[in-house]
Parts: structure tokens; sequence; C-alpha cells
């Protein structure tokens, strides 16, 4: 028997009996990789307060555009592994995917202490990429895989809640260790510790979960064949009206997100404050866009996923404004408030909306093309907002954003059906 060379080669399909889907029986691998995916946000919250200020300060760049160069490497690598980690993920399985992901991060604390010039940085960023693009990506599918579809949407908000809840204190810590002893070597080796953590829990204790994927695909009465790439590919980016509502969507918040992190300390700092206060705003946003997820999770599965992505694009593009418009810490504080608040409304439900969408014979694949457009948005905001931000200032480039992003949410009301299944 010969196999089409449009289908992966996979191990025969678990007995039926050994596998079940759900929170509950799967609750102690869940619980791990919840934990798993908290160390790789903390790897990226460890850059967030720091970097753009150490390459003005240390490096002595003057060019916005130069300094966004990180997050551009960053997003590049990122979007590109998203592609590549759920293409592996449906043909090899999960796990080696994730394991090979902690072994790129591993570096990347060390080349960010001995970085000699800005080149180092962007080429620590390039691993920290490919390092987020294997890991996170891979623990969404498996998260996916285990818990079934009833409470996808929730448990989908307990993952982004651990991964940006951990990014929020890393950006915190990180602020007031650097503000303490300086912006290096210190506020970086903790990279080491989450890498090491990542790495050994991830090889030692990870159970692959492709097989759940299978048995959830059988239990649905259809033995879906895997779709050619290509066919995943157009689903996802223009054929499908919600899975690219979906990607439009994930491409605009992480194109503001990129802003946040590589233009708003600058605006903070050029208004005065310190890099304690830096922090806590660098902090605010991803604290309170973790917290809030593991309410707007469940609320998807309950409400639909369409109007809470409406909602929550138009209140980030109105948050993203209020930095362009106001000044001073209690402004810009309530600020970051309303545009966690608005991240969290988008992020698991857009996610959520995927996995509805696609059938789990090709779900990891579609997740990753949706994280490749998603993260893509860190390289376009990079080099849009830098060169604005250059030629027209940093309060138009934020209010530029500020537009875009509330047209976005538009964009999903007039385009996007709704795909949860009563």
């Amino acid at each position: 028997m010969t196999i089409a060379p449009s289908e992966p080669a996979v191990a025969p399909l678990a007995a039926p009996g050994a596998i079940r889907l759900g929170l509950r029986a799967n609750w102690r691998q869940f619980a791990l990789l919840v934990l798993i995916n908290a160390f790789v946000g903390g790897m990226i919250g460890l850059e967030r307060a720091v970097l753009p200020v150490l390459a003005e300060e240390e490096f002595g760049l003057a060019s916005r555009f130069a300094i966004l160069s990180f997050v551009a490497s960053f997003g590049a690598a990122k979007a590109l592994t998203n592609l590549l980690a759920g293409h592996l993920s449906d043909r090899i399985g999960r796990k080696g995917v994730l394991v090979a992901g902690w072994l790129f991060a591993l570096p990347v604390p060390l080349l960010l202490v001995a970085a000699p010039t800005w080149g180092w940085v962007v080429f620590a960023n390039v691993l920290l990429g490919v390092n987020q693009g294997l890991c996170w990506s891979t623990t969404v599918v498996m998260k996916i895989d285990i818990v079934g579809p009833a409470r996808r949407g929730f448990a989908l908000g307990l993952n982004e809640a651990a991964g940006y809840g951990a990014f929020a204190v890393a950006a915190l810590a990180s602020g007031y260790i650097a503000a303490a002893y300086g912006p290096r070597p210190y506020p970086f080796l903790l990279g080491l510790v989450f890498a090491a953590a990542g790495l050994l829990l991830s090889a030692l204790f990870v159970q692959e979960s492709r097989d759940h994927a299978r048995h959830e695909s059988r239990a649905n009465g259809a033995a879906a064949p895997s779709r050619r790439f290509g066919e995943v590919l157009a689903l996802t980016t223009w054929r499908d009206r919600a899975l690219s509502s979906v990607s439009q969507a994930g491409l605009v918040n992480n194109l503001n997100d990129g802003i946040a992190w590589g233009l708003f300390p600058l605006v903070f700092v050029s208004a005065g404050l310190g890099l304690e206060r830096v922090a806590i705003l660098a902090a605010l946003y991803p604290g309170v866009w973790a917290i809030t997820q593991l309410a707007t999770g469940a609320f998807s599965d309950r409400l639909g996923r369409k109007r809470l992505i409406v909602a929550g694009m138009c209140l980030q593009g109105v948050a993203i404004a209020l930095v362009a418009l106001t000044a001073g810490f209690t402004a810009w504080a309530v600020a970051m408030l309303l545009l966690g608040i608005g991240t969290a409304m988008v992020y698991p439900t857009l996610l959520a909306a995927i996995s509805d969408v696609a059938d789990p014979a090709w779900r990891a694949s579609s997740i990753g093309v949706y994280r490749l457009w998603r993260d893509g948005g860190y390289v376009v905001g990079a080099l849009v907002g830098g060169l604005l931000a250059d030629t027209v200032g940093l309060q138009w480039t934020i209010g530029a954003v500020a537009a875009l992003t509330f047209a976005s949410g538009v964009l999903v009301q007039v385009r996007m059906y709704e795909t949860l299944r009563r």
C-alpha cells in the first residue's frame, strides 16, 4: 500500500479507549503545558522595558527605524517559524517541535549579555523568534488537541494568561533590576533559568498529543484527510471569510503590539519618566491582558467569537489613541489598562475561531498560517512604524496605528461569520 504524497506518514491511530478528550481528563498534562508556556512568555518579557532604552543609551542609536530592527528580526523569525511549527506538528508530532524550540532559546540571554554591537542583539532576537514560534505554537496546538471542542476558548484563555502573565512579571522584574544595577547583565540572566526549565520539562515530562487530534477527527464522524499545505494557506489567508478575517485581525493586533514594544518606552522616557515607572507601564499592559484572558476565553465559548474580536480591536484602537493624545503616568496607565483588556478580548478568541473552522486533520497547519500572518505584524509594525516615526514623529505614528487598529475591527464586523457551533 502506498501513501499519497499529499498526506503525512503517521503512526496508526491509538486505540479509541486509550484516549479521552477534555480538560478534566487531561488536567495534569494541561497544567504542565501551561507552566511551560509561562517560561516561553517570560523569555520575551525580559526585553520589554529594557531593550529600547538600551539601544539609545548604550548603543547610541538615534533612528527609530534602527531601534525597531530588533522587533522586525524577532517578528520575521517567529512568523516563519510559526508556519513551520504547524506543518511539522501535523507531520512528525508535537513534542519534538517543542523540545527543538527550547534549544534555540538557550543562547539568547548570553548573546544579550555579551553583545558588543547592536547586530548581536538583532541576531539574538532571531533566535528568540524561533524559540517563540516553535514553543508557543506547539503548546497552543497541544492544548487544543487534548481539551476537545467543548471548552476550547477557556483552555486557550488559560494558556495565553500564563504566557502573558509571566511576560508581565518578567518585564517588571527586568525593569527594576535594570534601574538598580544597569541594563546589563543582570536583567537577562533570568532567561537562562527560563530556558533550562522549559527544556527539561518539555523533554522529560510532556507527552505527545497528536493521537488526541486524530481521535477527535474520528469522533466527528468524518475521516477527513489532511489538506495540501497550499490549500490550507489559501483558506486561512483569503478564501474562507472567517479564517481570513482572523488572520488580518491577528496581523494588526501584533503590529500595534510591536509599536507598544519598540516605541512606547521611548515616549515614556522622553516625557521624563524613570525606568521604574516605564517598567510598570510596560508590565501593566500584558499583566491586564493575561488576567483578563481567564474570563474572555470562557466568554467566547458562550457569547461567540465575532463580537469579542470586533469589540476588542476597537477598544485597542481607542487605547492606543490615548497614548498619543494624553501625557503623564496616570493617563498612560489608563491607556495600558484599556489596551490590555482589548487585547485579552481578541487573543484567545482568534485562536478559538481558527479551531472552530479548521478540521483536526489540518488544524495545526491552519494555526501555523494564522500565526505567520499574526506575527508578521511585528515586521510590518517595525518597518512602517520606524519609518513613520523618523519622518512625522512618535505621536503621529501612534495615532496612525490607532486608526488602523480600529479599522481592523470594522473589517471583522463586515466580513467574518460567527464560527462557534451552538
